[in-house]
């Protein structure tokens, strides 16, 4: 079990399988010894044995379908911020300055060490630390990438050649989202056969259902295999980024992707178990080679969240708070200069830019769907309604000539008890057994089922009250006034929020009031239109595309499947399954 996370950390926990394959207890050993039935013993003369403490990998997670939390990151023993350390420590890095400017193949070795960060992890550290974004931002920076940072100490004094905030891919993954629906609105569908109904090449049905959360996918792929054609085929921003990390430096830098590390900061434990799933590799979207029969490449080679990061910190013997919070200039351009332009913007933003609490904290999917819906329909109106618990919002857009029938309607379910609501009524029911009975219902049509689009989250309250993220238990500095769990997340919350008033603060220069070196700063005082936007991005992606000779399905996409038990089962499938999948991740930790 993970140091730093036990079950009480657990905000929304179902409960584990009574049928997994590793015990969660350790019963005493059982030593032969004479026994006397006349003989009476006191519980002082009991000898207490030492009991070892079960051990699960995260591969051993991966093979069962056993148990379902809100954090199944519970059941993971590693891929934490000593990976990154002897990750750091196991190879110098690669010189890029060392390496020619042809399209031949570089014969170098080491690694090149990249990182993401997401934003939610940036509020976390802000709100701990009485900082903004951009502050906290820069302190991540200079911790994994500056001098006084982890390359002061290790092996090889390594650090992380490139730093990308994942809001880059976020808004690529709200565009091609949005596009995903107006698809599905459309009435075009490819559905294939019902066991490809989770597969990239297909399009979901209606619902659509958000599929950036590993926890839900985790849970709908285990417990729920009737709610995979409903899931939106997208990757998520992590996997977004790691692909785009991995494709362009692979073929600019000509190395081998096995050759780039990339570890990923995010506020969720089961973000873990995403950048583990064997579809979140390279043998998807590298180009098949009859001779290649290397061992496929993760596109995240690791993910720690907000307080292993902390613990990464701690560590090396560095303070984390007492780092320089100053951006950090790249000695070395990234090699694309158009998605330089796009991975690394500092431009001018106004308020109104910022993500607001209708948006919510995790991405904003369901919120720029439905800010697409408004623009593509004028006049028409949105109105909001609360469902049992503030976890759970419906909405729906309609027109003024027809206000009582909705044109698009959508919903927000987040936390599992919700979650559960949402795939009861998903689920299709069971044909009468009784002559004359009547069929089953129209799935998704019935009891307020006729959503276009839903996000769905496994924590309650979004992705600011991640697993991974500081608690308030967890807080350095206590305040003077005891604070209770919600008030801090409504704290974090509010450094989420405040994202683009740091940004202005910035405006990309450095101290001498200049444009800061590599920056693509664009002074706009005006917020950036819906339309200008979908351009940026479009022109982004398909540059990715075509600079890489790989289809922008293959990059964007993936597929889920039906997980199924071997629990129990005669023979040794537990174990060949186990060995299977360790092969396929890359050693199964």
């Amino acid at each position: 079990m993970s140091a730093i996370l036990s079950a009480d950390d657990l905000n929304d926990f179902i409960s584990p399988g009574v049928a997994c394959i590793k015990p969660v207890e350790t019963l005493p050993k059982q030593t032969p010894q004479e026994f006397n039935a006349y003989e009476v013993t006191n519980e002082d003369k009991v000898t207490k044995e030492n009991t070892s403490k079960a051990q699960i990998s995260l591969t051993d997670c991966l093979a069962c379908s056993g148990c379902v939390t809100s954090a199944e990151a519970v059941l993971v023993s590693l891929q934490s911020h000593a990976e990154v350390l002897n990750a750091l420590d196991s190879q110098p890095a690669i010189d890029l300055a060392e390496i020619p400017g042809n399209d031949e193949a570089n014969t170098v070795d080491g690694k090149l060490f990249v990182a993401s960060v997401s934003p939610q992890v940036r509020a976390s550290l802000a709100a701990t630390y009485g900082t903004s974004d951009l502050e906290a931002g820069s302190m991540i920076d200079q911790l994994l990438g500056g001098p006084q940072g982890l390359a002061s100490g290790g092996k090889h004094g390594n650090s992380f050649t490139w730093i990308v905030d994942t809001n880059a891919m976020r808004e690529a993954s709200l565009h091609l989202g949005a596009e995903e629906v107006i698809e599905s609105l459309s009435g075009s569908s490819n559905q294939g056969a019902p066991s490809e109904e989770g597969a990239s090449t297909t399009k979901p049905k209606k619902p659509i259902l958000s599929s950036a959360c590993p926890g839900w996918i985790c849970y709908a792929e285990k417990t729920h295999p009737h709610v995979l054609p409903h899931l939106s085929r997208l990757k998520s921003p992590q996997a977004l980024t790691g692909t785009l990390l991995k494709t362009v430096l692979s073929q600019r830098l000509h190395i081998r992707p096995d050759q780039i590390w990339h570890v990923s900061v995010m506020p969720c434990f089961d973000k873990k178990l995403e950048a583990s799933r064997e579809e979140l590799t390279d043998i998807y979207w590298r180009p098949p080679s009859p001779s290649d029969s290397s061992t496929p490449v993760r596109d995240v080679d690791c993910v720690i969240t907000a307080r292993e990061l902390l613990m990464l910190a701690d560590t090396r013997g560095i303070s984390f708070p007492n780092l320089p919070r100053q951006p950090i200039t790249p000695n070395i351009p990234f090699p694309d200069p158009t998605l330089s332009t796009f991975l690394f913007p500092i431009q001018y933003r106004s308020r109104s830019h910022a993500q607001t609490p209708e948006a919510g904290t995790s991405g904003g999917y369901l919120h720029h769907i439905l800010r697409t819906q408004l623009a593509l329909n004028p006049s028409s109106t949105l109105a909001t309604s609360r469902g049992r618990n503030a976890d759970v919002v419906e909405y729906s857009i309609t027109i003024p000539s027809d206000p009582s029938s909705p044109v698009f309607k959508a919903a927000r379910y987040y936390g599992f008890r919700n979650i559960q609501n949402l795939v009861r009524k998903l689920k299709p029911a069971k044909k009468s057994r009784l002559p004359g009975g009547r069929g089953a219902r129209p799935t998704g049509t019935a009891g307020g089922m006729d959503y276009a689009y839903v996000e769905v989250m496994a924590c309650p309250g979004g992705c600011t009250n991640g697993g991974g993220q500081i608690k308030v238990d967890d807080i350095p500095l206590k305040p003077d006034i005891p604070m209770t769990q919600k008030q801090w997340q409504g704290k974090v919350d509010e450094a989420y929020y405040s994202m683009s008033e740091s940004s202005d603060e910035d405006n990309g220069q450095d101290k001498d009031g200049g444009i800061r070196k590599g920056s693509s700063f664009r002074h706009n005082t005006e917020p950036e239109t819906l339309e200008a936007q979908n351009e940026r991005i479009t022109a982004a992606l398909e540059h990715w595309s075509t600079s890489t000779g790989i289809e922008l399905r293959k990059l964007v996409t993936t597929s889920y499947r039906k997980v199924e038990s071997n629990v129990g089962k005669v023979g040794g499938a537990e174990n060949e399954r186990v060995v299977e999948l360790a092969g396929k991740i890359g050693g199964g930790w």
